[in-house]
């Protein structure tokens, strides 16, 4: 019989605690086991029911969710959810991914009524996905691991681009990957993450501080072009158009009918059109399969693959679908993985 999830639900709205606790009760496999008002009441929670998994608002009295977050991780590490309002607090989302917290839910409405049960069905699946991450979890470094210096060859590389696929435990990996990746790097990456509204612009912003190379989140019409990377916006696919000589940014909201905008697959999939074989993907933590059809896509034209190895995953569901259709053609821990890339350039 499948282990039942402990979940401890943190939120100063006495409704939404209700609300957020049936919601997850419905779920065989998750069980509610207390409800906390702060951050304050939910660290001596913590400590006396030992919960698998932590959902959490944002914006409470007494302690913050940021402020449990890094707490609770200096203490023990439990896989923690947010629960956000908007995008007006998308530094604090990130602050809070930064601090631990390994996904986020964006909640439709600040106010206490039924919308609330429109998030049901995903903060049940990031519950349980967070779950699975609990054996997994690491603390994240606070600054990004010293950067690769990896020989270039010379002569001409197999590749022309590298496009990037990614969801749960992918703000703090993308921190660890991107800023390792050299600033002479030869050719233009591509990022799809899955994230709501509001969040990839700022985000991209953030890696972009940090990191060598140009981050900027993706426009309609941009050159593509070697030391850039082009991370996707949120609610719109990102693809590739000839335009003259040059490789230019197409943003979509078709195909309507993919699970997520953006989609790796519609990513993956433009890059095998446009590229042919000179595309290396690169398929890393997240749950569900998505960029499974698209790493399809890019080995039918004679492209690469690189799957993120199980034990660096926060969820090691996007990789092992890759690497179950026997399309992977190396699993690289999250350490070794800008290495991997270079070495491959």
């Amino acid at each position: 019989m499948a282990e039942t999830l402990r979940v401890l639900v943190v939120d100063d709205s006495a409704y939404v605690r209700k609300v957020v606790s049936q919601m997850l009760g419905r779920s065989p496999s998750i069980t509610v086991v207390g409800a906390a008002r702060d951050g304050a009441e939910a660290l001596e929670m913590v400590e006396a029911l030992k919960p698998d998994v932590i959902t959490c608002d944002l914006n409470m009295p007494v302690m913050d969710g940021v402020a449990f977050v890094r707490a609770q991780m200096a203490r023990r590490t439990v896989p923690i959810v947010i629960i956000s309002i908007a995008a007006e607090s998308g530094e604090q989302v990130l602050a809070a991914l930064d601090a631990g917290a390994v996904d986020f839910v964006q909640k439709p409405t600040a106010l206490a009524t039924e919308r609330l049960l429109d998030i049901a069905d995903e903060l049940t699946e990031k519950v349980k996905a967070a779950g699975e991450s609990r054996r997994r979890m690491r603390t994240i470094p606070p600054a990004p691991a010293p950067r690769v210096r990896v020989p270039r060859r010379l002569e001409r590389g197999a590749f022309d681009i590298v496009v990037i696929g990614i969801s749960t435990g992918g703000p703090q990996a993308l921190k660890i990957l991107v800023p390792q990746l050299p600033a002479d790097c030869p050719v233009p990456i591509a990022m799809v993450m899955h994230m709501p509204l509001g969040y990839t612009e700022m985000y991209a912003r953030k890696l972009d501080e940090m990191s060598l190379l140009r981050v900027i989140e993706a426009g309609e019409g941009d050159a593509v072009e070697a030391g850039t990377v082009y991370l996707a916006p949120a609610g719109r696919h990102l693809s590739f158009r000839r335009d003259g000589g040059g490789i230019i940014t197409h943003l979509d909201v078709r195909p309507l009918d993919t699970p997520h905008r953006p989609s790796v697959d519609a990513l993956f999939h433009s890059a095998a059109e446009t590229y042919g074989p000179r595309v290396l993907g690169v398929v890393m933590t997240g749950m569900g399969n998505d960029g499974r059809e698209g790493s399809a896509w890019i080995k039918a034209r004679g492209g690469c693959i690189l799957t993120e190895a199980e034990e660096s995953c926060v969820v090691y569901g996007m990789p092992r679908s890759v690497v179950e259709a026997g399309l992977s053609d190396e699993s690289v821990p999250l350490e070794g993985m800008a290495s991997a890339i270079m070495e491959k350039l």
